[in-house]
């Protein structure tokens, strides 16, 4: 073989080893890429699990899902699903004590941290009254509570004098501030007027919140101040 054959030889050898590993490379990319996106998908054991049950009543509620039920409430959770596509009193029984006891375990928790997290901001911030964030409830959603809730405005003289006859009362309500467009030194300052103990805020007896569209949302008409209270999923004015 000449000497100018051997040479090209060589480097098509060369080249094609190269684009080997290249495509190696590139492969192993893709499935690390690939692999980064798949989210973990659990077993059905490990899920019904979570919720108490076995993988045959998982199935049973993949197939609820997939049927009406899906459509007329696609967000049901597992034991509601079972509970209200139950084909016995036993079964709805069974599913509605699991679920009592799931929603206890979970208030329990919530309870707990919310303890936690008014302890750090009275440490923190003991001179800073919390505003409810935008996203989060402000009242107390525990089954029978009967807790007010006060929409009141900037500029209202009257929205003042009913907030102190709460406080004065101990009533413990929910404030909303209507207009107040997220900014939480407006609630705060609002609060900070109509001489709204802090305390009594840090315990959450009295919150302090955005409107957020509630008081559109109720369909009330009329001047502020106003007075709700909740009872059995609806809310009532009382003035």
């Amino acid at each position: 073989m000449n000497r100018s054959l051997l040479i090209a030889t060589l480097c098509l050898a060369a080249l094609a080893a190269t684009s080997s590993l290249a495509g190696d490379i590139a492969t192993a990319r893709s499935q690390v890429r690939s692999t980064e996106s798949t989210p973990l998908q659990r077993s059905h054991s490990s899920r019904a699990s979570d919720w108490g049950l076995t993988e045959q009543e998982w199935s049973r509620f993949e197939e609820i899902q997939a049927g009406p039920r899906g459509f007329w409430s696609p967000n049901l959770d597992p034991l509601t699903a079972l509970g209200v596509e139950a084909h016995s009193d036993q079964e709805r029984r069974r599913y509605a004590q699991l679920q009592v006891k799931l929603e206890a375990q979970r208030a329990e928790r919530e309870l707990a941290y919310q303890h936690a997290y008014d302890a750090a901001w009275a440490r923190l911030y003991p001179d800073l009254l919390p505003v409810q964030g935008l996203g989060g409830p402000a009242a107390d959603s525990t089954p029978g509570a009967r807790r007010l809730a006060l929409f009141v405005e900037e500029q209202c003289p009257a929205c003042t004098t009913e907030a102190q006859r709460l406080q004065r009362q101990e009533t413990e309500f929910d404030l909303y501030l209507v207009g107040s467009q997220g900014k939480d030194d407006r609630v705060r300052a609002w609060a900070r007027q109509a001489g709204i103990d802090p305390t009594r805020v840090q315990r959450r007896q009295i919150t302090l919140n955005h409107d957020r569209g509630q008081w559109l949302g109720l369909g009330a008409q009329g001047p502020l101040p106003a007075l709700f209270q909740q009872v059995q999923g609806q809310w009532q004015r009382l003035q």
